[in-house]
């Protein structure tokens, strides 16, 4: 893709269901190009400002006409992107280069945008904004979309906007906003086509072609009666290939997958991978249709959870990239400091068999083997267990049967690779005593591990605690203490 030769404004520049599509490779391209533009100002806006002054304030005549020039040349190059790369740019950027390219972002690109950007990111454009600028680009958003935005709005600008929407648009957003996040009612999207019974696919299709255009992913339509009953759906390959003189009600499909508001948006995921879904429909307790489900909201539920974990793995919530140094230090520190304690705890243990060490220095550089090998045992359990929670697919009741799963395969596992190890202990020590020692120290610390590798997320689901957060720092915790423990102790027993 040529960059070097900006895109006109224009109005259907601007319209984002017209933008170019960037792939990943282009996009990086685009942000370099970004990077080079401000680059550019800021290094002519450096020279002209280090010329001498003049009586008649002609630097200050050429610094404006630069700055504008260049603002213009940027700007002339963001607005024909996709609001998707606009927010990719944005996300890359320090803050200082961040407010200036936002500020030349099309008002029209301001809401979708909005809704792209990471969290942090968001709070940061939205902090940049007058109250004029938030409406503007909260008022181009459809209701769902405004329902993500909302909490992230000064409740004044939300009230302003509420005035605008029609009666059936404002009961939606108020509904939309009265479901908690993780549900499936946060995520729908009430943009969907309804049709009756009792009409024939040609009047269908006469409807449809009335429209401008379809709701994204629009794979079927919905079927409903006068009270907005869901009776069944027609999908778009029966309306086109079935005779137009046919009723709805002897094409429409009867045996529909449909979610509840209320559900954790978990059921979503997993339904629209089992199933291969399109869309779903969003029933409330008397089955009336109220929303759907697309599969664009799902991808975003798993790349946000994907994320999640990934943070949360680490003892982190999301952080900027380009926040400040206060912001990044209040983010880390908590976990790090429980991390430096659990540590200190782990090597208080192994002071207390400094004797034991001291007479068998051997066992100082075989214990970091035992713990170690208990911690990998333990993580590998971890992941497998917050993976299966976050899809749905075991609940706490589930707990003691877990245990006693990957007890066994961790037994099976940690006698084979002891003895590979034990073999390593013998090798370097000459002593069987010790490798022997090694063996049920590491066999011991492994089921150890998978044991809290189970525990650890299932009681923290139990509590309503993100099972991710920290399960890692806590179960290296626990592997190191108890490794060291196990293992320093077996060897003062045994070998002294």
């Amino acid at each position: 893709m040529d960059f070097s030769n900006p895109n006109p404004q224009n109005a259907e520049a601007l319209d984002p269901s017209k933008s170019k599509r960037l792939d990943t490779e282009e996009a990086q391209l685009a942000l370099e190009h970004v990077k080079l533009l401000i680059r550019k100002h800021y290094l002519v806006e450096n020279l002209v400002h280090n010329q001498e002054s003049d009586p008649d304030n002609r630097k200050e005549l050429v610094e404006n006409l630069v700055k504008k020039q260049h603002d213009v040349e940027l700007q002339n190059f963001l607005n024909p992107l996709h609001p998707v790369d606009i927010a990719y740019i944005l996300d890359s950027l320090p803050h200082n280069d961040r407010l200036h390219v936002w500020n030349l972002v099309h008002a029209m690109h301001d809401g979708e945008v909005l809704l792209e950007v990471s969290d942090r990111v968001r709070e940061d454009l939205i902090a940049s904004m007058n109250h004029e600028d938030l409406l503007a680009a909260a008022e181009n958003l459809d209701t769902d979309e405004l329902a993500d935005l909302a909490p992230d709005l000064p409740p004044s600008v939300v009230a302003e906007v509420q005035k605008g929407l029609t009666d059936k648009e404002r009961s939606q957003l108020v509904a939309a906003l009265g479901y908690q996040e993780g549900t499936v009612g946060a995520i729908m999207d009430f943009e969907m086509l309804r049709v009756r019974e009792d009409v024939t696919l040609e009047v269908v299709l006469r409807y449809l072609r009335q429209l401008k255009s379809l709701p994204d992913h629009t794979d079927k339509l919905f079927v409903i009666d006068n009270e907005e009953h869901l009776l069944g759906v027609l999908s778009i390959s029966d309306l086109l290939l079935n005779q137009p003189t046919e009723i709805v009600k002897n094409v429409m499909r009867t045996n529909v997958f449909s979610l509840n508001p209320e559900e954790d948006d978990t059921v979503a995921t997993s339904a629209f991978e089992r199933y291969d879904l399109v869309s779903a429909p969003v029933l409330d307790s008397e089955n009336r249709l109220i929303a759907r489900v697309t599969i664009n909201d799902v991808l975003d539920v798993i790349q946000e959870d994907s994320q999640e974990m990934q943070l949360a793995s680490a003892g982190l919530s999301e952080e900027d990239t380009f926040s400040s140094v206060g912001q990044a230090v209040g983010n880390r520190t908590p976990w790090l400091l429980l991390n430096l304690c659990t540590a200190s705890i782990a090597t208080f243990i192994a002071s207390m068999f400094e004797d034991t060490v001291s007479k068998i220095v051997i066992l100082a550089f075989l214990m970091s083997i035992v713990a170690g090998i208990g911690g990998n045992s333990g993580n590998q359990t971890l992941t497998i267990v917050i993976r299966a929670l976050s899809m749905g697919r075991i609940q706490s009741k589930h707990m003691f049967r877990l245990i006693r799963r990957e007890a066994l395969v961790t037994l099976l596992v940690g006698l084979l690779g002891s003895i590979i190890a034990s073999g390593f202990a013998w090798f370097i020590s000459g002593s069987y005593q010790i490798a022997l020692v090694m063996v049920v120290a590491m066999v011991l610390n492994m089921l150890i591990g998978a044991c809290l590798g189970v525990i650890i997320p299932m009681v923290r689901d139990k509590l309503n605690k993100d099972p991710a957060m920290g399960s890692s720092v806590l179960l290296t915790f626990f592997t190191d203490a108890l490794g060291f423990f196990i293992f320093l102790g077996l060897a003062s027993i045994f070998l002294l």
